[in-house]
């Protein structure tokens, strides 16, 4: 599958090994947040799973519509985090909806 130039496509990037700690990961989405809309033409944040990474970092697997891979890198750079793999998504097979956490 190819991009479609114009078109919103989906992406998946994976950042390994970027966060020590919750609190951090939540600055940088603030941030990221405020990038994205400065580029709401080009890119729009779906989704983030984060991962406990085996160093004990925590990492991330994000779900982006974007006109460009190159766009979706850029908004990454503006925002200062990774882009370790950008992922054209050729389709999405759902089985259940994601989890919803519980509140206490």
């Amino acid at each position: 599958m190819s991009e479609i130039v114009g078109a919103m496509n989906l992406y998946a990037i994976r950042r390994r090994d970027f966060w020590g700690t919750p609190e951090e990961l939540q600055q940088t989405a603030a941030r990221s947040a405020e990038v994205g809309a400065e580029m709401s033409d080009d890119v729009r944040w779906i989704r983030t799973y984060v991962v406990q990474e085996e160093s004990g970092k925590l990492g991330t697997v994000c779900l982006y519509e974007g006109t460009s891979a190159e766009k979706v890198r850029e908004q990454a750079e503006r925002t200062g985090m990774p882009a370790d793999e950008i992922t054209l998504v050729a389709d999405t097979v759902i089985v259940n909806p994601d989890p919803v956490p519980a509140t206490t």
